[in-house]
């Protein structure tokens, strides 16, 4: 394993102009904060409209949240953007399984965003239950950290599948991120609200656990 190198996230969606980005620009932001150059966030489309940039309305939600929506071109996913991948993080459970049809072995490492921050959520409720905190400090240098940081998040998945059965959604259809594209302003906000608490969980447990 190599923990010299950053932590690599992909979000995933249909057309890569409307979620995916959103949730690319604005988990890059926030992952930049808690551990600067400690994450590399991308984002594809199981059929994306490539080279185009993200939709306006999408846009703007990115600027709100103090993300920065510019210079983005949308990509096709493709079994060479996965690998290497440490975590997927995809909008819908049929995305899901678009990227398992290309490649089986992120099995473990692929979830909707919207399963995915819950199952840290848990986690972050066992841990002040427990009195636990981020992963051990005491380490010399940035390099360090940076390494401890990606061993910690190359080992997440699993930890939180291990706590998906109390993770459990009312309705399966609560771990999809709706897709506003071509339709109203008011589509957009529906989206804007189901994916920014997701976004904040994750962004939640990176500052929780910095390594010191």
């Amino acid at each position: 394993m190599d923990t010299s190198a950053p932590v690599r996230i992909l979000t995933v969606c249909t057309g890569n102009i409307c979620r995916s980005p959103v949730a690319e620009r604005l988990l890059q932001a926030g992952l930049n904060q808690a551990v600067p150059g400690g994450f590399v966030v991308t984002s594809a489309g199981t059929r994306a409209m490539v080279g185009e940039p993200m939709q306006p309305i999408s846009a703007d939600i990115v600027r709100t949240f103090g993300g920065d929506p510019d210079n983005f071109a949308a990509r096709q996913l493709t079994p060479a953007i996965l690998r290497g991948v440490d975590l997927v993080l995809t909008m819908t459970t049929g995305h899901r399984g678009e990227v398992l049809q290309l490649d089986a072995s992120l099995l473990k490492r692929t979830f909707t965003i919207r399963e995915f921050a819950r199952m840290l959520d848990v986690l972050d409720q066992r841990a002040a239950a427990s009195g636990g905190g981020a992963p051990p400090s005491g380490t010399a240098d940035d390099g360090d950290r940076l390494a401890a940081n990606t061993a910690f998040w190359k080992s997440l998945a699993a930890r939180a599948a291990g706590v998906r059965h109390l993770s459990l959604p009312p309705n399966a259809g609560d771990n999809d991120i709706i897709d506003p594209y071509r339709r109203s302003p008011e589509v957009y906000r529906q989206m804007e609200d189901e994916l920014a608490p997701a976004i904040v969980s994750i962004l939640r447990h990176a500052r929780l656990n910095v390594p010191a």
